[in-house]
């Protein structure tokens, strides 16, 4: 078709145009789309809005069409004929059928718009309920829900508008805390399908370990190590002056032990499925760490990652010096190679995700569009946007929006 052939757009009804609502309730099967717009096709409706769902193998469609005219010479209802005609063949196969008579399209949705995902393990009626009712509570109208995953979690996005993006936040997030489940609230628009970045930290949120902890147990003084590292983590000490006098105890390990912590670490579960599909769909994914090039710069190249930062053991005369080289990766270090990572890649901040779970993440975290934390300390969790409790690192796709289907077609796709 020519664009001199192309129609003149149809204005959307207003208020004052009748308009029919058609609902049909029944046992899913092939065909009933099409039947129902065959049987709307003979009164010349248009149609102004479609909506279907099955769960379970039970179908609930819904198409709003604008009423029909009386045939001219006709002394009859032509919507009264449709009515009958729409539950006749509803009948024929087993359905239910409402039509509901009304004026114009569906009210404008409020503005504010946002969607808010939750994560539970099991989802629990008691749960959907407070949320739903939290939402209310702000002003929020519930405008669809979709499912995302039914494993290893139960994942689901409520559509919300009428209620400011941190308002809703402000709100759900003790209620998840109070009911032991995960909820993320991001604001609506083409943002959340661009293209984005991601950077994640690397110990106890890519890999499930702590790297200087296993270099630790090579040296003999793990425990030592450990107990320091937790405080840090708290944000009980300074991490530059930590990880000095973590590092120190290794001072004299033959640098074979390199190899050996790269074997022994442990990707989180979900790991190689979020950085693959992340990749897949066009992102640009690094990590920042606050432990070794030694082991970072493995995971680069075994995960194919765009980014990679983190400190570096000093080695010399084949031994570690208990020294580490460079500008240390701290707390203020992570957010600016995240800043570094973004303009590197030409993505807005606004754009960026960061995943952490330390309280040397939260400046990261906070500087991105979207800080996720993971698995994270309670101070990191407080301060957070939004906080994933479930050890399952690919759970944070469902916060963009990406469905567990759209992940496991993507797998059987690519060779």
């Amino acid at each position: 078709m020519s664009a001199s052939q192309i129609p003149p757009a149809t204005a959307v009804p207003g208020d004052d145009v009748p308009t029919l609502l058609v609902k049909i309730f029944g046992k899913d099967r092939p065909g009933i789309t099409a039947g129902l717009f065959d049987t709307l096709a003979a009164y010349s409706v248009d149609v102004v809005d479609i909506e279907q769902m099955v769960t379970r193998g039970r179908i609930t469609l819904c198409a709003l069409v604008t009423a029909p005219s009386p045939a001219e010479g006709s002394t009859g209802s032509s919507e009264g004929d449709l009515r009958a005609t729409v539950h006749s063949w509803a009948e024929s196969l087993n359905l239910q059928a409402e039509i509901i008579s009304g004026r114009g399209d569906n009210r404008p949705r409020g503005t504010g718009r946002s969607h808010v995902t939750v994560l539970g393990h099991p989802l629990t009626a008691e749960t959907a309920a407070a949320i739903a009712a939290a939402i209310t509570a702000t002003g929020g109208n519930i405008d669809r829900i979709f499912r995302l995953a039914k494993y290893p979690v139960t994942a689901v996005e409520f559509a919300v508008s009428g209620a400011a993006t941190d308002a809703l936040r402000s709100v759900l997030a003790p209620e998840a805390a109070r009911l032991g489940v995960d909820v993320a609230v991001v604001a609506a628009g083409l943002q959340r399908r661009a293209q984005r970045l991601v950077v994640m930290d690397v110990d106890s949120t890519l890999i499930q370990d702590e790297v200087i902890e296993l270099f630790a147990a090579h040296a003999g003084c793990e425990a030592e190590v450990a107990e320091v590292t937790a405080a840090a983590m708290r944000g009980e000490l300074d991490f530059e002056q930590s990880l000095h006098a973590r590092v120190e105890l290794l001072g004299g390990l033959d640098a074979s032990v390199v190899e050996a912590v790269r074997k022994e670490v442990r990707l989180t579960p979900g790991a190689r499925t979020l950085v693959r599909t992340l990749k897949r769909l066009g992102y640009q994914v690094g990590v920042v760490s606050g432990g070794f090039t030694q082991v970072t710069d493995a995971l680069q190249e075994e995960l194919g990652l765009d980014f990679a930062s983190a400190n570096t053991l000093e080695i010399v005369d084949g031994k570690l010096t208990g020294r580490v080289t460079g500008d240390i990766v701290d707390r203020a270090g992570k957010a600016r190679l995240l800043r570094e990572f973004a303009q590197q890649a030409g993505v807005p901040l606004a754009q960026t995700v960061a995943i952490g779970d330390g309280a040397n993440d939260l400046d990261m975290l906070n500087t991105a569009g979207l800080g996720v934390a993971f698995n994270a300390k309670p101070v990191v969790r407080e301060a957070a946007h939004t906080a994933v409790n479930v050890p399952f690192l690919d759970t944070v796709l469902y916060l963009l929006g990406i469905t567990r289907e759209e992940v496991e077609a993507a797998d059987t796709h690519v060779g």
